[in-house]
């Protein structure tokens, strides 16, 4: 008897220890479109820099593990990780019912609107009776696609479809679309700050349920592990007024975080 409840002792070691090893996390893999400035693009060097690139490099410095970034097209973000190319996607990434049903989410990150990028004078608002007979481009992948393909092509507007948002707006300034509909911060603190978006601008908010503002972590469907180090990280963030900082950085005194 007293070496069979060995044994069982002895078990139950092994399967706590295996349990703690399924739940520790050495290195994050985060996906990442760095298509998207101010929140994530490349700098002259290659580096990836960005409001979200600080942030998760943060979180991983809270959590004390090592953060890689896994480059991807925005549309390959949900499949990259069913495909488990990544364990999480920082790439602001809306927080969606229809995502919801196929991956989870961590604590929110930042909200932000959507708005249309468009020429100055071209007499485009956030009046969709505005577009009507127009060209509007807009990221694969993105919640301004479904907003697009139920919304825009219904009322007469011409949408099509990019790989990258750095794509539309090649296409924006090169005369082939009368609009981009995207983030509007990053429209404003990327786009326009830009040399390229010196004779664009930005629409008022687009107000639609399509178009939710809370962006978060991606992740794998199920993985409470994981979710629950990556809330606690953000959290340590705001906690300890890492959060604030790094917005600052980017921001100034612009605050993205809804608290919701």
């Amino acid at each position: 008897m007293k070496k069979a409840l060995l044994t069982l002792s002895a078990l139950a070691l092994c399967m706590a220890a295996g349990s703690a090893l399924a739940k520790e996390y050495k290195e994050l893999r985060f996906g990442v479109d760095p298509s998207y400035a101010p929140f994530e693009s490349k700098a002259a060097d290659g580096s990836l820099v960005g409001f979200d690139i600080d942030l998760g490099n943060a979180i991983c410095a809270e959590l004390k593990v090592k953060c890689k970034w896994v480059e991807s097209d925005f549309d390959g973000m949900i499949p990259g990780l069913k495909a488990n190319k990544f364990d999480g996607v920082i790439s602001s990434m809306t927080v969606t019912p229809a995502r919801e049903k196929v991956i989870d989410f961590s604590s929110e990150l930042f909200s932000g609107p959507t708005a249309y990028v468009f020429k100055k004078g071209s007499g485009v608002t956030a009046d969709v009776a505005s577009l009507k007979g127009k060209t509007v481009g807009y990221e694969q992948g993105t919640i301004q696609e479904a907003y697009a393909k139920a919304v825009l092509d219904k009322a007469g507007v011409k949408t099509q479809a990019y790989q990258n948002q750095d794509q539309v707006y090649s296409d924006l300034t090169s005369g082939r679309l009368d609009a981009g509909i995207q983030d509007m911060l990053q429209a404003e603190l990327g786009f326009l700050k830009s040399p390229q978006g010196a004779d664009y601008d930005v629409s008022k908010p687009v107000d639609s349920e399509l178009l939710p503002a809370k962006t978060a972590v991606g992740i794998s469907k199920g993985n409470k592990d994981l979710k629950a180090l990556l809330d606690k990280g953000i959290k340590a963030l705001h906690d300890d007024g890492t959060y604030a900082t790094i917005q600052k950085k980017h921001f100034g005194d612009l605050n993205l975080y809804s608290g919701k």
